[in-house]
């Protein structure tokens, strides 16, 4: 028979209020910031005359920048035994740096804010994917997980919607745009404060160590490292989405309408992932992240080959459709092979490894763009995607008993 089988499972549970609550913390948290970034690559390139090198540089130090700190809040909120304190506090980091986008007066100003910005996204993503993990039943892991990310998506193709709208509107005013981006980066913290709360057994964990030993990497099973390893690899293939917008600049595409590639992808990725998580709860979890492999490989190669905006076009959709299917799945199978007590750690650490790849991967897709060309970068992407796919093959095994 086919990988992709039904496992056995009682009836399902429903998925829980505080899931839902922090899907739409994520929801206008991505709203507020995504009305930034749609924007941001082509503001540093346009206005403040940056270099596509120095921007594949500053979204790789970005995310890796979030990436190294999640590993340490994960631990710490393993260590303390109570989540919604640090998640808190990385929302609010962020919420802080919104307004620092429009008064800007140099590109300096511009590394600064996204630097704190990017640690509040480390400070509040492992503890949150934790605390997701502490309230959902196992059973519906995937669909908690992509709903959360579905529910974030929403908020990432809103974001870009709001900005085209309101860049039509100003008649290309950046800093207006900017301002208007605050507003629901609080409404995002108001949530958390006041609607998320955390299950009585997670604030009673707490025990007197130390976070982050090397005792507690050691208990993390073979079949964790081997999905971050995949992990790993897989993120050299998709080096941040500013390439995407970087090419609809190349095209020509009016500043005005350069969100649409923001919108459509993330749509893409909204409506796929709670259904595509929903899958992963009834079949194999592995099978499932080869599909979504198999479409970034697409997507690189249409964007790489085929001419003008239709390629743009299908390239932008298969790039979301990809980020449904793998996304939501990555999660749930780290929750599935970390013990209770390190959820925190196993998610932090699985995205310090993902955030270093990121680096690496923005770093050589500018470098290769400006070089060789965007043609060379996006196949040099499907070709990384492809090792993701072959390595996934090998340790599929292990990983699909596991989950």
């Amino acid at each position: 028979m086919a990988d992709i089988t039904m496992k056995g499972r009682k009836p399902r549970h429903a998925i829980p209020a505080g899931v839902w609550a922090l899907g739409f913390v994520s929801l206008f948290m991505d709203v507020s910031s995504e009305m930034i970034h749609a924007l941001l690559p082509v503001y540093m390139v346009t206005v403040l005359g940056a270099s596509a090198l120095s921007v594949g540089i500053i979204e790789g130090i970005a995310e890796a920048t979030a990436a190294i700190t999640k590993v340490f809040s994960g631990a710490i909120s393993d260590w303390f035994g109570r989540r919604k304190l640090l998640v808190l506090a990385g929302y609010g980091m962020a919420a802080l740096t919104k307004p620092v986008f429009p008064l800007a007066p140099s590109i300096d100003w511009l590394v600064a804010a996204r630097f704190v910005d990017r640690v509040g996204k480390g400070i509040r993503g492992a503890p949150r994917d934790a605390l997701i993990a502490d309230i959902t039943a196992p059973d519906i892991r995937g669909a908690s997980f992509g709903l959360r990310q579905s529910l974030d998506t929403v908020g990432a193709f809103l974001g870009p919607a709001f900005a085209l709208v309101l860049m039509w509107w100003t008649a290309d005013r950046f800093d207006i745009v900017f301002w208007i981006a605050v507003i629901p980066a609080l409404v995002s913290v108001g949530i958390v404060l006041f609607l998320v709360r955390e299950p009585p057994k997670v604030a009673a964990s707490n025990t007197a160590r130390i976070p982050l030993r090397r005792q507690d990497l050691l208990r993390l099973p073979p079949a964790y490292w081997l999905v971050t390893a995949v992990a790993a690899i897989f993120t050299l293939a998709r080096f941040s989405e500013a390439f995407l917008l970087l090419d609809a600049g190349r095209l020509g595409l009016p500043v005005m309408w350069v969100p649409l590639v923001l919108i459509g992808m993330n749509l893409v990725y909204a409506v796929s992932a709670y259904p595509i998580g929903i899958l992963a709860d009834r079949f194999d979890r592995v099978t499932l992240l080869l599909i979504g492999i198999g479409l970034l490989i697409a997507a690189d190669l249409a964007l790489a080959f085929l001419p003008g905006f239709p390629g743009l076009a299908l390239g932008v959709l298969l790039w979301g459709l990809h980020m449904g299917s793998t996304q939501g799945v990555f999660a749930a199978l780290v929750a599935d092979a970390a013990p209770a007590d390190l959820r925190g750690t196993a998610f932090g650490a699985f995205n310090l490894v993902s955030g270093v790849a990121l680096l690496l991967t923005s770093v050589i897709a500018g470098a290769l763009w400006e070089g060789a060309g965007p043609a060379v970068t996006f196949v040099a992407g499907a070709a990384f995607a492809a090792l993701a796919g072959v390595a996934l093959l090998i340790v599929k095994a292990p990983i699909s008993q596991k989950s």
